[in-house]
């Protein structure tokens, strides 16, 4: 492939291979079967992980690229794909709440998985930076589209059985319609029929080379008017300014990059393989141009903003794969920038080829290092929110102590404990509350929970005080809105409160100091008792109704009544 011959010369690729259907049609029939072995019944131990991603990811990555003269190479480099998503899925896996992002860690191994096959299939491993661009292009677009074909054929056949089923269960033959609800039977027949498909459909790699250049030709004509409205867009932007853009969403940075994707394509699709199958029309050529040119901007505004949120907010392990990934745009809108401005007009279409091959590569070895252990971005994020904890970039009662608890794994938690003994009171008693909340659902920063990091407690004691703002955490409902906590006294000797809320009655708290925790009180028979003692009263439509005559106290706090009589 180095001499720059056409992909459709290159026999091995291309040769019809009588038996491929069959045998992929065999290996992916029990690659399914050991995928139901390895996840049937628990599926949260990391060896079975392991070997079902295994089974998933070898035998698919086979399955593109066995050919009769190098099976040898493909077995191999199927071998690795499969040690390495296993490698992968065991550590996820295994990672279990320590870790804060397992789930980048497996879309990274996929994607670096995702982008190796089509180099792997043009020679990468051989050929290194003479690997042809053309050979390459044709089996990124020929993967595509064969996976997608042999996966429509899959929902085909699971269609037409499941019709079979019911007609065989219309004269009580129920075999196939039991087959049906047997998992292992689902995962070997969603195999067989995948690899049969795929099988075909690779043996006609000549006919989808064609199809391939249709499709792109029709993909291109959108280039027009994605090139005119991106053109718009940024003479809009210069005009009114950026600040425009974050009033209108809250949602810019991924509809950026989302248009940014769209660019790439849609260039892409006009330049084609190479400048004898480019698109020879000149609004085209010049649309490409403009998306190729377009992609900067865009990954820039990007850039500026997920800065701003994160200057807002600080880091998160979500907002540092976002940087990531805006990196990597950004460095794609360098080089498609720098390509066209090089090229300037008939020599950038070769430039920018030559950018799509490194960028690919680095790309792929970028999402590897990535998914392998070598960063904790819940780590990294924790020190960053401590650091402006601790910088007054954020108040002690606006910190997001449930991120720390639920967000950032096992070093945010530890961040966590150290707040507890932090030197200021106030953040060494919103760390301890948070440690004593039950779920993230309760802990969630809200509106209302930031409403109750504010509510006063006056009370001496911090051990109840703590007690006092966990409980509240745990119940957001009671401090919609403005609220208090007053300590008027004890109960069966222990610590008895008031919650003032705003358009709640009072409510009567008490602290249980052998279960460590706040109750509600309530009155009966003119003494308060814990919620769970009160019974109320049976009745039904046939009780006696009648208002009598009440003497009681009420609740004055400065001098002003603030409850009614009880």
């Amino acid at each position: 492939m180095a001499d720059g011959q056409s992909i459709e010369h290159d026999a091995h690729v291309v040769k019809d291979w009588r038996e491929r259907p069959w045998l992929l049609a065999a290996i992916l029939a029990v690659a399914g079967f050991l995928v139901h072995i390895f996840t049937d019944g628990t599926s949260d131990e990391p060896w079975r992980a392991a070997f079902a991603a295994a089974a998933v990811f070898g035998p698919l990555t086979a399955a593109f690229t066995l050919n009769q003269e190098r099976w040898q190479s493909s077995l191999i480099f199927s071998g690795i794909i499969a040690l390495v998503m296993a490698g992968i899925a065991w550590r996820a896996v295994a990672a279990g709440v320590g870790f804060a992002d397992e789930e980048f860690w497996v879309a990274a191994g996929v994607l670096a998985s995702l982008l190796s096959l089509p180099l792997f299939q043009a020679g990468f491993h051989r050929l290194r930076w003479n690997t042809s661009y053309k050979a390459t292009h044709f089996h990124v677009w020929t993967d595509a589209i064969t996976g997608a074909g042999a996966l429509a054929f899959v929902g085909i056949s699971w269609a037409l059985i499941a019709i079979l089923a019911e007609l065989f269960s219309a004269i009580q033959i129920d075999l196939l319609k039991g087959l049906l609800h047997e998992e292992a039977f689902g995962w070997m027949f969603s195999g067989a029929t995948f690899g049969a498909a795929l099988g075909v459909l690779r043996n006609q790699l000549k006919i989808i080379g064609t199809l391939q250049n249709v499709v792109l030709l029709v993909l291109s004509i959108l280039a027009i008017p994605l090139a005119v409205a991106l053109v718009l867009f940024l003479l809009a932007v210069m005009v009114s300014g950026i600040d425009v853009l974050w009033g209108a969403t809250e949602s810019a940075t991924p509809l950026l990059l989302s248009v940014a994707v769209g660019c790439f394509v849609l260039a892409n699709a006009v330049v084609r393989d190479d400048d004898d199958d480019a698109s020879k029309s000149q609004i085209l050529r010049i649309a490409g141009f403009v998306l190729a040119l377009g992609i900067l901007p865009l990954s820039i505004m990007a850039t500026i903003s997920m800065g701003t949120r994160i200057a807002q907010h600080g880091l998160s392990p979500e907002r540092i794969w976002a940087l990531i990934a805006i990196a990597v745009a950004v460095a794609y809108g360098i080089a498609y920038f720098v390509s066209a401005l090089r090229g300037r007009r008939e020599g950038w279409r070769g430039l920018l080829r030559q950018s799509n091959l490194h960028l690919a590569v680095m790309t792929a070895v970028i999402a590897l290092l990535l998914a392998m252990p070598i960063f904790n971005f819940g780590a990294i994020s924790a020190s960053n929110q401590i650091a402006r904890l601790e910088s007054g970039a954020v108040s002690a009662e606006d910190f997001d102590y449930a991120a720390l608890r639920w967000e950032f794994g096992d070093a945010g938690r530890e961040a966590l404990a150290e707040l507890t003994e932090h030197s200021d009171p106030e953040i060494a008693e919103f760390a301890l509350a948070m440690q004593k909340a039950e779920s993230l659902y309760d802990s969630r920063r809200t509106e209302d929970v930031a409403l109750i990091s504010k509510v006063p407690i006056e009370i001496e004691d911090e051990t109840v005080r703590i007690a006092v703002r966990t409980f509240l955490n745990d119940s957001a409902y009671r401090c919609q809105e403005m609220c208090r906590v007053v300590a008027i006294g004890e109960l069966n000797d222990q610590p008895l409160m008031v919650l003032l809320a705003q358009r709640f009655d009072p409510e009567f708290l008490f602290y249980d100091e052998a279960e460590n925790e706040v109750k509600v009180a309530v009155m009966r028979n003119g003494q308060l008792q814990e919620r769970e003692a009160y019974q109320t009263p049976e009745f039904d439509e046939n009780s006696e109704v009648e208002l009598r005559p009440f003497e009681g106290q009420r609740l004055y706090i400065d001098g002003k009544p603030v409850s009614g009589a009880f």
